[in-house]
């Protein structure tokens, strides 16, 4: 499958989550994008993941698609929104659970937190140990009859037993030589596919996505690094190309941390009210030409 996806011209996608502003690390992956597309002749598409209906919103897709234009960066329309597309994630989860390979879970998320012992995936969050795997298929259905709430997970033993012995991917990172990374996707446990309010997960839609929209190249951060573990065994269950991939250096802040919402990292938006211009943003970021003193920001 890796050999097919080599052959075809490549496609490049920047995937934002409309949750918040656009930051200088977001802006930085989009750039990286642009840079990669262009060399290689490429075509770079954006997509909305808006899974999470609670914390994204329209106003926030709208500020960030106009972050990226007055970056200079400007997609295709119309671009792909995952609220959009759920019936896709549906169908790859049945596919999964025709395979024997997904149970449903009815543990709140204390429950899985203090059923974990303090054992952490490679994001750092509680490992589940499995607890619902137990329950008999009866046992099971009825409490989906009953009206319980159920996320539902992949069963991490059978999913290593169907797929091949032997993941890995073609990782580039920043540089031009590629080279093959063993996946080790046992380190995240039973991973949750769909959540409680029945929205696919992160790892489920990334996968689905980038294979119904014939992405080649996926450019992303190095926090998503231990991620693509479980990304490569669902493209394997799921019949799925292998993209290659370029996990790139972080934007950090003044602490030596990277750039999130959540710590009310400097948007692109307050650089813009500041009264910096586009040239100053990319060059700061490594896409300009000379040296700009206007900004300065430190990768790893």
């Amino acid at each position: 499958m890796a050999d097919d996806i080599l052959a075809t011209a490549p496609v490049l996608r920047f995937a934002p989550s409309p949750n918040g502003a656009l930051h200088l690390g977001h802006a930085y992956s989009a750039l990286m994008n642009e840079r990669l597309a262009a060399e290689t002749g490429g075509r770079l598409i954006l997509r909305i993941e808006d899974l999470d209906r609670a914390r994204c919103k329209p106003r926030f897709e709208a500020a960030i698609v106009d972050d990226l234009a007055w970056l200079g960066l400007r997609f295709p329309a119309p671009w792909r929104r995952q609220s959009e597309h759920r019936d896709d994630y549906a169908a790859a989860l049945a596919r999964l659970d025709q395979q024997g390979l997904v149970y449903p879970c009815f543990c709140s998320r204390s429950e899985a937190a203090r059923a974990s012992a303090g054992l952490r995936d490679p994001d750092g969050a509680p490992l589940y140990p499995g607890t619902c795997r137990a329950l008999t298929s009866t046992e099971a259905r009825a409490r989906l009859a009953r009206g319980e709430k159920a996320a539902f997970r992949l069963d991490i033993g059978r999913a290593l037993a169907a797929a091949p012995a032997h993941l890995s991917w073609v990782e580039y990172g920043e540089g031009a030589v590629p080279s093959e990374r063993a996946a080790a996707p046992a380190a995240w446990g039973d991973i949750v596919l769909s959540g409680r309010d029945l929205a696919a997960s992160y790892h489920l839609a990334v996968v689905v996505d980038d294979a119904l929209q014939g992405v080649t190249d996926v450019v992303r951060g190095r926090d998503l690094f231990a991620a693509t573990a479980v990304h490569r065994l669902l493209q394997e269950l799921l019949f799925c190309p292998a993209p290659r991939y370029r996990h790139h250096r972080l934007v950090l802040d003044r602490n030596g941390a990277k750039l999130a919402k959540s710590r009310q990292s400097a948007s692109v938006a307050e650089l813009r009210e500041s009264g910096l211009n586009p040239g100053e943003v990319r060059t700061a970021l490594g896409f300009g030409a000379g040296a700009g003193g206007a900004l300065t920001v430190a990768l790893d």
